[in-house]
């Protein structure tokens, strides 16, 4: 269901097959029963939505208006607009050229589609180092905030 409205909206099977394999890793991290479960999984299969409409950091916020405009539920059109590495400051927004807004990832299931999807390149797991390689422009407070982020939520990971 959720791939198909990935598709009408526009994104590609590339992009279809990344939210696959970050809803995969998110479901990793969501063996505690204080993770909402159906949020998490939805969010994650739609955290790429925008990328219909650009492929660079705007397609967050691009993604974020086309989930209020489908009717998502706020918690989903949250974590679409929030999922960006570990967030994005007021500066850090005008740094990539976007607009200031609140895109930093706040509850749970925000925290972890944005950390599962650091861990996922493509397809590819990806180890947090080689993520954060690709991420230093944004400055060391942006590494240190992606950094704490994967601390917090590993422990997740790891519950049987």
């Amino acid at each position: 269901m959720y791939e198909r409205a990935l598709e009408n909206a526009g994104c590609d099977p590339g992009v279809i097959a990344h939210c696959r394999a970050v809803t995969g890793m998110a479901r990793e991290y969501a063996r505690s029963t204080v993770v909402d479960r159906q949020l998490l999984e939805v969010g994650a299969m739609l955290h790429d939505l925008g990328r219909s409409k650009t492929h660079g950091p705007g397609h967050a916020g691009a993604g974020a208006e086309l989930a209020t405009a489908m009717g998502c539920p706020d918690g989903v059109v949250r974590i679409v607009g929030r999922h960006l590495g570990a967030g994005l400051t007021l500066e850090e927004s005008a740094l990539l050229g976007l607009l200031p807004g609140d895109a930093m990832p706040v509850c749970l299931e925000e925290r972890i589609v944005a950390h599962a999807d650091n861990l996922v390149k493509g397809t590819r797991e990806i180890s947090a180092e080689e993520r954060w390689d690709r991420s230093i422009a944004l400055g060391k407070k942006y590494l240190v905030r992606a950094f704490r982020l994967g601390l917090d939520l590993e422990p997740l990971r790891h519950l049987r």
